[in-house]
């Protein structure tokens, strides 16, 4: 075998770019929705989309034939362009769009030839490429978390009131419901989608340095820009912008903090559900979990295991975005550019995470059996807060606290209740019945508002929804 043997595509298999990147290493948004919606040829598509919209904008306005705008527009489809070529001519260039104005030149007619491209720069058309993705990608992620908090809002209602232990540095705190746990996760997963849901992604157009000048002056019309710029927005259904935004780069920044905070929000989720899903903790599992290659036994958590990567990759890809906000002059060299692909990586972790979200919470099992058995695994100490607070009413703060505390050792020295210790104690003699006691030492009474703020959580609903 050669060293390139590896390399050759089996019998049967259709030819392929060898770098076409279909998503091997990255299980998150492979076959998502969202990854055919970023891909390559979706961005080629936007940017071909933007080019026809220009051309119409400007034959609405009168500044281009209405025949050379649908020319234009007939020709501006993927199948007639080569990805790849494109791909690597833009090395020369330093964009793809000056190869792909070349080319979509030469694909209509000489007569409309002149109309391709009119008055714009590259970046005009990238950006506003870029924005028509986010646009197209916006409503799948969207509706994906929406699923995600309604699995959740049931979750939140069902166990409302099921106590488990709450946990602070790692370790038992005090007992809250696995309802109020649900219902925080669901609260997080709206305002991910509140953020998304706000995004207007604007278009760009503002010729070589955002001044609108050559538009005006191609068409003979001093003042027709901003015209222009709105007929383009309609056209492509994208937001007008105040400004041309080629250095003012708020519409990706914006885009990308608000999929970075999704990633995280649904992050959370997945790291919860991590914790609870461990053998030795058992509270909940996915319905239906992965395999081991090596152990047959396992049942691994694999929807919250991508979920968690792509939060853990998020923001390192947003600071990338947030950083081009530092762009130079009126048009930056290099700023820009650094966007394309951490937006895209964004726009498909995102997607990909939310398609996951969905999943994970509409087939999580809750073993609430087993949330019980843990909250007993302190024998009592998980309720201390409650008892101090009991005991220093009879004896006052400082003595409750002294004795609470030797208590707390003697039962965790002796394995044994701190119910069982109190009854000991001299200076609880004839202050506090058994039952009391025993009372005090149940996790299960000790829930504070736990199922108020649930139902107060669920009164949230969905920007743009209503209840029935």
């Amino acid at each position: 075998m050669t060293s390139a043997d590896h390399l050759t595509e089996p019998a049967g298999v259709p030819d392929r770019p060898a770098c076409a990147d279909v998503g091997l290493l990255d299980p998150v948004r492979a076959g998502a929705d969202v990854d055919a919606a970023t891909g390559d040829l979706a961005f080629l598509q936007a940017m071909l989309d933007t080019e026809a919209g220009l051309a119409r904008a400007q034959a609405a306005l009168g500044h281009t034939p209405v025949w050379a705008a649908a020319e234009i527009s007939a020709a501006a489809h993927t199948g007639r362009f080569d990805a790849r070529d494109l791909a690597v001519r833009a090395r020369r260039s330093g964009n793809p769009v000056i190869p792909l104005v070349c080319d979509l030149a030469a694909a209509v007619s000489g007569e409309a030839a002149p109309y391709v491209h009119r008055g714009a720069t590259s970046q005009d058309i990238l950006d506003t490429a870029a924005m028509l993705v986010v646009a197209r990608s916006l409503p799948g992620i969207t509706g994906d978390l929406r699923r995600t908090a309604e699995g959740l809002a049931r979750l939140a209602a069902e166990h409302r009131e099921t106590p488990m232990a709450g946990r602070t540095l790692t370790q038992h705190a005090v007992p809250t419901t696995f309802g109020l746990k649900a219902a925080g996760w669901r609260s997080l997963v709206l305002d991910a989608a509140d953020r998304l849901s706000a995004l207007r992604p604007p278009v760009q157009l503002g010729g070589a340095a955002g001044t609108l000048a050559a538009f005006e002056t191609l068409a003979g019309e001093p003042g027709s820009g901003p015209r222009l710029l709105a007929a383009l927005a309609g056209e492509l259904g994208l937001a007008a912008p105040v400004l041309p935004w080629h250095a003012l780069r708020t519409p990706v920044a914006d885009t990308g903090g608000a999929l970075a905070f999704t990633a995280g929000a649904l992050g959370k989720l997945a790291a919860d559900i991590l914790v609870l899903s461990r053998t030795e903790i058992g509270e909940v599992a996915e319905d239906s979990g992965g395999g081991s290659s090596a152990m047959p036994h396992k049942n691994n958590p694999v929807q919250a295991t991508l979920i968690a990567s792509a939060a853990r990759r998020a923001p390192a890809l947003a600071s990338v975005l947030l950083g081009s906000l530092a762009a130079e002059d009126e048009r930056p060299a290099g700023a820009w550019h650094a966007e394309w692909q951490p937006l895209r990586e964004l726009l498909r972790l995102t997607g990909g995470a939310a398609g996951l979200g969905a999943g994970l919470v509409c087939g999580l099992r809750v073993f609430a059996p087993r949330m019980a058995a843990n909250l007993r695994l302190t024998q009592g100490l998980v309720v201390s807060e409650r008892i101090a607070a009991e005991l220093g009413r009879l004896l006052g703060r400082g003595p409750a606290r002294e004795l609470l505390s030797r208590a707390s050792r003697r039962a965790a020295a002796e394995a044994l209740s701190l119910e069982e210790v109190l009854r000991e104690e001299p200076a609880l003699e004839g202050r506090i019945s058994r039952d009391a006691l025993r009372e005090l030492t149940d996790p299960a009474g000790y829930l504070g508002s736990a199922a108020g703020l649930v139902d107060h959580a669920l009164q949230r609903i969905p920007a743009g929804r209503t209840h029935p």
